[in-house]
C-alpha cells in the first residue's frame, strides 16, 4: 500500500469488520512499517497505558528466536517444490543430451523446444497445491496469502527454470523467443485456470492437452506443429494477456482454501 489507509478503513479494521483479503493484507503490511498509522489505530494515551503495563514484564519474558533466512524465504519457495525443480532441470539436461547426440522428433524438432513450454507448470503446481505442500493450509490462511503469494512462488519457479532453458537453448541452437512466450503463457494460464479448478488440476490438464495436441502429432507425422513456429508468437502473446486479465479479475479466488487444490 503506497498511501496511508483512510479513517474509515482503519476503523473497520480495528472493529474486526469483514474486509476483502487484498485490502486486509495491504493494511496489515502498511501498519508494520508506518508508525503514524499505528498511532492513528491506537491513540497515544491508549498505547502509553498498554506499554506501561507491559514494560516491567519484558525483561522476564522469553524472546522469540530470530527467524532463520531459509524460513523467511518460505513465502517464495515451498519445500515441496525443491524435488520438482530438480526434476525439471534434470529433464532439461536430458533433452539437451539427446539433442546433442543427434536425436530429434519429426523434422528436426528439438526436444528442448517440445518440452520447454510446459516445464514450469510442474514447478508451479508443486509450489501451490494442497496435495504436495504439507503446510498448505497454514500458509494459505495467512493475511499475506492469495495472489501475492502465488506470484512470489511462481516467480521463484521461473527464476530457476527459465535460466536453465536459456542455457539449453544456447547448447541446442533453439531460438530463445520460440519457447519463452509459450512458457509464460502456459504458466499464467495454469494460474488463471486454477482459479476455477485448482492449480494442480489446471497444471495436469494443460500438460495433458499439450501432450495430445502438440507432442503426439509431432511424433506421429514428423512435422513441426504451427504452435512451435515463430508465426504463432502473436497467439501466445494474446493468450498470455488473456491469462493476466483473468488473474486480475479472479484474484480473490486464491484467498479461499477450497479453491486451491
Amino acid at each position: 500500500m503506497t498511501h496511508h489507509p483512510g479513517d474509515s478503513l482503519l476503523r473497520r479494521y480495528s472493529e474486526g469488520a469483514v474486509i476483502p483479503a487484498d485490502e486486509l493484507w495491504a493494511v496489515e503490511s502498511h501498519l508494520e512499517t508506518c508508525a503514524a498509522c499505528r498511532a492513528r489505530l491506537a491513540p497515544d494515551p491508549v498505547a502509553e497505558a498498554v506499554w506501561a503495563g507491559l514494560s516491567p514484564l519484558l525483561d522476564h519474558t522469553p524472546q522469540m528466536p530470530r527467524t532463520k533466512p531459509w524460513r523467511r524465504a518460505y513465502g517464495w519457495v515451498s519445500p515441496a517444490a525443491g524435488p520438482w525443480l530438480a526434476m525439471i532441470l534434470l529433464v532439461t539436461a536430458a533433452a539437451v543430451a539427446l539433442d546433442r547426440v543427434g536425436f530429434a522428433v519429426g523434422d528436426r524438432v528439438s526436444l528442448v523446444l517440445l518440452i520447454a513450454p510446459v516445464l514450469p507448470v510442474l514447478g508451479v503446481a508443486a509450489s501451490w497445491g494442497r496435495a504436495l505442500d504439507s503446510a498448505y493450509e497454514l500458509t494459505a490462511a495467512t493475511p499475506r496469502a492469495g495472489l501475492p503469494l502465488v506470484f512470489r512462488r511462481t516467480a521463484a519457479v521461473l527464476a530457476v527454470v527459465v535460466p536453465g532453458l536459456a542455457a539449453a537453448s544456447l547448447l541446442t541452437d533453439v531460438g530463445f523467443a520460440r519457447w519463452l512466450l509459450p512458457c509464460l503463457a502456459f504458466t499464467v494460464g495454469t494460474l488463471a485456470l486454477g482459479t476455477w479448478v485448482g492449480v494442480t488440476r489446471a497444471a495436469i490438464g494443460l500438460v495433458s492437452v499439450w501432450a495430445v495436441a502438440i507432442v503426439a502429432p509431432t511424433i506421429a507425422y514428423s512435422r513441426t506443429a504451427l504452435a512451435l513456429g515463430p508465426e504463432a508468437a502473436p497467439v501466445w502473446a494474446a493468450l498470455l494477456g488473456a491469462g493476466l486479465v483473468v488473474l486480475g479479475t479472479r484474484r480473490m479466488a486464491f484467498t479461499r482454501l477450497e479453491g486451491n487444490r
